[in-house]
């Protein structure tokens, strides 16, 4: 690990530590009132329960161990410290409030010492109880910090496998009349790294098959960051199967980029192997840089399948003249693009032949909201492009927002997808 990296996980660990102290002010607050060894108890665990997840992500981080144990880590320490930051903004305005009123007071009466403040306006106050509104606001904070965590808890037990099946007319003026009414499927995502529920996995593909799609599309990210970890899913995948083929391309993570290596060329073998489990031990058909003429009744359309182009940080070893080649006489070209911001930034302006693009990648960030034709995620904000159907004059993009999930076990209002389109000439 380089020293620009520990510098920042040792900053990001300091950070979260002030944070943590800043919240355990609010947290005594709601327990005051009892018994002196019930205080020391309660304040132990605390401390206990946030020592400890910092240890087992640092574990997870710095050393190699269990994937289960990994997991439990990383998620347990990003629910207690993201929870904890729904807490803050209320114990900051209370530590407003109370430096306002001692500095008034201080203004107002400047002879007199003010070791502390002292002024507790009760919030509500009758014979029997009185609040404070410092002690209002502390509760507050509380439970505003246990809302996110107990949606996030039930994001995990219950939305993680809970597959959607999204149904879609995919309009296609030029298309050929002997593909109209096919049957398209896609899945994405599947990161099977991530999985811990072999039944609740093969329950989607039933899902899926249950649909006899007449073709199906896979959009990139098989794995997490080696072939290894698809092995105990390939008996669930390799029954994914369609009469007029099952096309499959690679996802930025598909490649090793997120992992060390011990040399190029053990991640270069990983890739290889790979391959050979989409094409071999899947039987799906990889393309890589290149297409497929589909022909019915004297009619052609094109599948499409670039390897990953991304924006930023993400690589670009997609090349779209190469996968183009020899596709002038399709009718209709379909295209396989891990990244949906390929979209835009390159298919858009340069290939104006391409009539609709599939592409995953945004997982629609587990976390959101989908009501009719509302939707919404943070997500949004970095890829304007993020989940569902977009239109661009004559050109189409389908963002599906996954099958899997990566880091968080769960999803929350985003639930994993199938999506099966209908195409049709309009």
């Amino acid at each position: 690990m380089n020293s620009g990296r520990i510098i920042f996980l040792v900053v990001f660990n300091l950070l979260l530590f002030c944070a943590d102290l800043y919240v355990f002010q609010a947290f005594k607050a709601i327990h005051k009132n009892q018994s002196p060894e019930r205080r020391k108890w309660y304040n132990r665990i605390y401390w206990f329960i946030s020592i400890a997840f910092l240890l087992m992500a640092a574990c997870s981080v710095f050393f190699s161990v269990a994937r289960w144990f990994r997991t439990l880590s990383l998620v347990g320490f990003m629910l207690i410290n993201f929870s904890k930051l729904f807490a803050l903004p209320f114990i900051l305005i209370d530590d407003i409030r109370r430096g306002s009123w001692w500095l008034y007071a201080k203004i107002r009466y400047p002879k007199q010492h003010f070791p502390e403040i002292k002024h507790e306006e009760p919030l509500l106050a009758s014979n029997e109880h009185k609040i404070s509104r410092s002690e209002f606001l502390s509760k507050a904070g509380i439970i505003a910090a246990a809302i996110p965590f107990s949606t996030m808890t039930f994001g995990i037990v219950e939305g993680v496998y809970d597959y959607k099946i999204k149904r879609v007319k995919l309009k296609l003026p030029n298309l050929p009349k002997s593909f109209e009414g096919l049957r398209l499927a896609q899945i994405s995502d599947i990161h099977s790294g991530s999985f811990y529920n072999k039944r609740a996995v093969q329950g989607g593909v039933d899902l899926l098959l249950a649909e006899k799609p007449d073709m199906i599309f896979f959009t990139g990210d098989l794995v997490n960051d080696e072939t290894s970890e698809v092995k105990d899913y390939i008996d669930i995948f390799n029954k994914v199967k369609a009469p007029l083929g099952v096309y499959s391309t690679l996802g930025n993570h598909d490649y090793g980029d997120y992992k060390q290596w011990s040399s190029a060329k053990a991640k270069q073998q990983n890739l290889e192997d790979l391959k050979t489990v989409h094409r071999k031990s899947l039987g799906w058909d990889l393309l890589m840089n290149e297409n497929r003429i589909i022909e019915q009744g004297g009619e052609k359309i094109a599948i499409i399948g670039i390897e990953n182009w991304g924006k930023g940080r993400f690589p670009k070893y997609g090349r779209m003249d190469l996968a183009t080649k020899n596709t002038d006489d399709a009718a209709v070209k379909l295209l396989l693009s891990h990244d949906p911001s390929h979209w835009r930034m390159q298919v858009i302006p340069e290939y104006k032949n391409i009539d609709a693009m599939f592409a995953g990648h945004t997982h629609g960030m587990q976390f959101g909201i989908q009501m009719g034709d509302f939707q919404w995620s943070p997500i949004q904000y970095m890829y304007p492009e993020w989940a569902g159907l977009y239109t661009e004059g004559n050109q189409q993009l389908y963002v599906n927002v996954g099958y899997g999930f990566l880091g968080y076990p769960g999803r929350v209002g985003i639930y994993p997808e199938i999506t099966i389109f209908e195409l049709t000439r309009g």
